[in-house]
């Protein structure tokens, strides 16, 4: 309970967070704000011209934040969420753009199978601003003595959640006429177009 107590804290303070999801480890901080997003990519020495996940426990979270996406975007997230899966969708009102790198008329979204004390504070917070626990571009962490020591030293609390299966989010572009996979990752990117074509048609 201390370290819910200390991570939620830190969260409301923009602070960084480190905290187990469903593929790695994650570093996350409050999303509606400009601020704490700025310092996850300082900490992550990530460019600030590419884009960080919107994350939350559940789906509806993300869709009160960004109420466009209701409708065909919905649908087809609702075919893959919640799973180990980033989702680009469209983003007409330019929303939370500190997130969206140098394509604002985008969002990534996250809503992975979070369990225990990284769930009840992803629940608390609403949706945070996530990216992988890694400097950019090295090994994603399974373990969080995996995460990079200048990126827990400079973060306010991590929750342990012990060995995860270390293979990032398969990431799918669901901006155009059709879906296709950026990135490969925990699902086969094949499996989860069947899953999104299934659904929306």
């Amino acid at each position: 309970m201390a370290a819910r107590d200390d991570a939620l804290k830190a969260l409301r303070s923009g602070r960084a967070v480190v905290i187990p999801t469903d593929t790695v480890y994650g570093l996350v901080v409050d999303g509606y704000r400009e601020a704490p997003a700025r310092l996850l990519y300082r900490l992550k020495a990530r460019p600030e011209s590419m884009a960080c996940a919107l994350m939350a426990a559940d789906l509806d979270t993300i869709l009160d934040a960004v109420p466009e996406l209701r409708g065909r975007a919905a649908v087809a997230a609702r075919a893959l969420l919640p799973g180990p899966f980033t989702l680009v969708l469209p983003n007409p009102a330019r929303r939370f753009r500190w997130l969206c790198g140098s394509t604002p008329e985008a969002i990534g979204v996250r809503v992975p199978e979070l369990r225990g004390e990284a769930r009840a504070i992803v629940e608390a917070c609403g949706v945070v601003a996530a990216t992988s626990a890694n400097l950019h571009g090295g090994p994603d962490p399974r373990r969080l003595a995996d995460v990079p020591g200048e990126i827990l030293e400079q973060a306010a609390a991590a929750i342990d959640g012990g060995e995860l299966p270390g293979v990032p989010s398969t990431v799918l572009d669901l901006t155009g006429p059709k879906p296709r996979v950026l990135r490969q990752g925990a699902v086969p990117g094949s499996e989860a177009l069947e899953r999104v074509r299934a659904a929306i048609g």
